[in-house]
């Protein structure tokens, strides 16, 4: 399998970044709750392997996933890096003593931030940063312009290539690009949570990428009877109905879905290649 016959195909960002549509995030490869290693770290190398050998180019991480512990597995299992292969990594949170995401925003810690990924990952410059402004799964409101400036001067400084922005409005995109241009925007969104319906068309003619977290609800799963209903008709799974239609949701929408199986990875695949009938997308709207 290659990039062109991955599901949906690609998605060029800018003239030197085109990606996979169909991604994978690296998240699961941390213990229980993101933290700490996992149970099994043989097993997370593959799943990163076998991502690679499917053709996919665009992996998202951060370093304070575990914390610091997928960017350390990333590197073992895939440095030195195929040059078609982009590392999509966030900033703008720490992890805690407890497990929790404290912001870590101040250009003094963004910066370390930065540093961080480079020296993890084993990298002279990151493909994107997306700078977390919002909370777990919703944005927060204030001005943004202090943490993504001081990622745009290590733009300039040649540590960033391309910029983006995680969990934030439409308002707060507009702020950032005042600044310095995006590349794309990663916020929680799936069948039954369409907040950013129109924010999604907006960034599509805009050609900036939209990339979704928590498919299925992240930690606190859709319960949707219609979801069930369209997947056991089609004999497939809610995850592969959800990715499915995401996929066809808008051509701007990047897949990041998360395992730490090889079998789950290649079932999210084969999910996202199955082709929704209009009458399925039509039943599928309706959720949200």
């Amino acid at each position: 399998m290659t990039a062109k016959t991955l599901p949906g195909g690609t998605f060029t960002m800018a003239e030197d970044l085109t990606l996979t549509r169909v991604g994978y995030g690296a998240m699961q490869l941390a213990g229980p709750g993101v933290f700490g290693p996992p149970k099994d770290r043989d097993a997370a190398i593959a799943v990163l392997r076998e991502a690679v050998e499917l053709g996919i180019t665009h992996i998202d991480t951060s370093d304070y996933y575990g914390p610091y512990v997928t960017n350390e597995i990333i590197r073992e299992a895939l440095h030195p890096y195929p040059d078609e292969l982009h590392i999509v990594t966030k900033v703008g949170a720490l992890r805690d003593a407890e497990g929790g995401w404290p912001h870590a925003r101040s250009p003094e810690q963004l910066r370390q931030a930065v540093h961080d990924n480079l020296r993890r990952l084993g990298l002279d410059a990151l493909d994107v940063v997306n700078l977390r402004v919002g909370g777990f799964d919703s944005p927060e409101a204030g001005s943004l312009a202090e943490p993504f400036g001081a990622l745009a001067q290590l733009q300039q400084e040649g540590l960033i290539k391309h910029l983006g922005v995680s969990t934030v409005s439409a308002e707060q995109i507009t702020e950032a690009q005042s600044i310095a241009p995006i590349v794309c925007v990663q916020n929680f969104y799936n069948i039954a949570n369409r907040t950013d319906d129109a924010l999604i068309e907006s960034l599509a003619t805009q050609g900036i990428a939209y990339v979704p977290y928590f498919p299925l609800g992240g930690f606190t799963p859709l319960q949707s009877g219609a979801l069930d209903a369209v997947a056991a008709r089609l004999q497939a799974t809610p995850m592969s109905v959800a990715l499915a239609w995401l996929l066809q949701r808008s051509p701007n929408i990047l897949l990041i879905p998360g395992t730490s199986s090889v079998l789950h990875l290649r079932e999210n695949i084969k999910g996202a290649a199955l082709a929704l009938s209009e009458n399925e997308l039509t039943e599928l709207n309706s959720i949200g």
